[in-house]
C-alpha cells in the first residue's frame, strides 16, 4: 500500500527494506548471544506478532514461541494505568532463556510489569527485544537489550502497530498525521 493513498498517514518512517535489514542484524546479535542454547521468544499480543515472526525466521539457534496478551486500564487518556494479563503463557518458562519481544517500548510501565511478572516465574535468563524504542517518553527505566530502531515522539503504525486496530498489515512503519484539535 502506498502511504500517500492512505488517509491519516503522514510519511514513511522506515521502509520494508530498512526493517528487514535491521531485523536481520538484531537476529544475528541474538544468535551470537544464545549460541549453544535455545531461546523462548514471548510475544506481547497483538502488536509484536509481525516483528516476532520476522525475527524468529532469522535467529539461527533453536527457538520456541509463546504469547502474552495484556490489557491496560487508565482513568485519563495517555496516563499510565493498571496492566493485567488477559492471555497468559501456554507453557512454563522456569529454567528457560526467555526473550520478551515487544513492538514498541514507550513509557516503560507495561514493560516493567511484564518483566516483574515473568521474573517471578524463574526463567534462567530474561531479556527484552523491541522493534521500536521511544526513549524520549520513558518514565520507568527498563532494560532493553535489543532494539531495532529508536523513534521520535510521534504516533506510528504499520508492521504490527495499529490505530484503532487498523494499519497493522502495512509492511513499513509510517507516522500518522497529527490530529487537528
Amino acid at each position: 500500500m502506498n502511504p500517500s493513498s492512505i488517509p491519516g498517514l503522514d510519511r514513511v518512517l522506515f521502509t520494508e527494506e530498512q526493517i528487514d535489514a535491521r531485523i536481520r542484524e538484531v537476529a544475528a546479535e541474538i544468535t551470537r548471544d544464545y549460541e549453544g542454547k535455545s531461546v523462548k521468544l514471548i510475544g506481547v499480543l497483538k502488536g509484536s506478532v509481525f516483528f516476532l515472526t520476522a525475527l524468529a525466521r532469522h535467529i539461527e539457534v533453536p527457538v520456541e514461541i509463546d504469547f502474552l496478551g495484556i490489557s491496560s486500564f487508565s482513568n485519563r487518556s495517555g496516563a499510565p494505568g493498571l496492566v493485567r494479563i488477559a492471555k497468559d503463557l501456554d507453557d512454563s518458562i522456569e529454567g528457560e532463556d526467555v526473550l520478551l519481544v515487544e513492538d514498541i517500548v514507550d513509557t516503560g510501565f507495561t514493560l516493567r510489569y511484564l518483566l516483574q511478572t515473568l521474573a517471578g516465574r524463574a526463567p534462567n535468563s530474561l531479556s527484552v527485544c523491541t522493534l521500536l524504542d521511544r526513549h524520549s517518553r520513558r518514565i520507568v527505566q527498563t532494560p532493553v537489550k535489543y532494539r531495532c530502531f529508536e523513534i521520535p515522539d510521534r504516533f506510528v503504525v504499520g508492521f504490527g502497530l495499529d490505530h484503532n486496530q487498523l494499519y497493522r498489515n502495512l509492511g513499513y512503519i509510517a507516522v500518522m498525521k497529527p490530529e487537528r484539535t
